[in-house]
């Protein structure tokens, strides 16, 4: 399979996921981020790797080294990043790093949105997003933190904790203003 990309700038098999997903999580706290979500899903997702070994037999994409991960304000950054697209569709996203970063910007002198986890899965189908070790999500000085949080973008419903099926509890911090 040839590719007009330069080697490791490769984006085939992303489907219809978006990195702006760890900009959903927070909705419910702040209306603002829903605009920013929205307009990154109508930008193109671009991705860039020290390399990318592409099976579209299996339908797995992997993308190694300084993965970098844009669409429209959001970037995503990890060692490495799966995807797992059976028919030329994304199913699984799995980013892993130390940490796997993230970062939404926001409009009208909103902090931006940030996370980091060893781990993050996002599930196409279902919608569901799951980051593990050392999960924290930030805007401004306020965060959530948890060993695994889960949002389940449908029902806009997040999780931390055991309610995650974590083992640590859930810490929140929200700065006076």
């Amino acid at each position: 399979m040839q590719s007009t990309n330069p080697p490791g700038k490769r984006s085939r098999g992303l489907g219809r996921w978006r990195p702006g997903w760890l900009a959903f999580l927070l909705l419910s706290m702040a209306p603002v981020w829903a605009l920013a979500a929205s307009q990154n899903e109508a930008q193109p997702i671009l991705i860039e790797a020290d390399s990318a070994d592409i099976d579209d037999r299996q339908g797995v994409s992997v993308y190694r080294g300084n993965v970098e991960v844009r669409q429209g304000t959001s970037v995503l950054t990890a060692d490495q990043v799966t995807v797992r697209h059976p028919d030329q569709k994304a199913q699984k996203i799995i980013a892993v790093g130390k940490p796997v970063k993230y970062r939404q910007r926001q409009e009208g002198g909103k902090p931006d949105i940030r996370a980091e986890a060893l781990q993050a899965e996002y599930f196409t189908d279902s919608e569901e997003l799951v980051m593990t070790g050392n999960a924290v999500l930030y805007q401004g000085k306020d965060s959530f933190r948890s060993d695994r949080i889960t949002y389940d973008r449908k029902s806009g419903m997040l999780k931390g904790g055991t309610s995650a099926k974590g083992k640590r509890r859930v810490q929140v911090t929200i700065e006076a203003k």
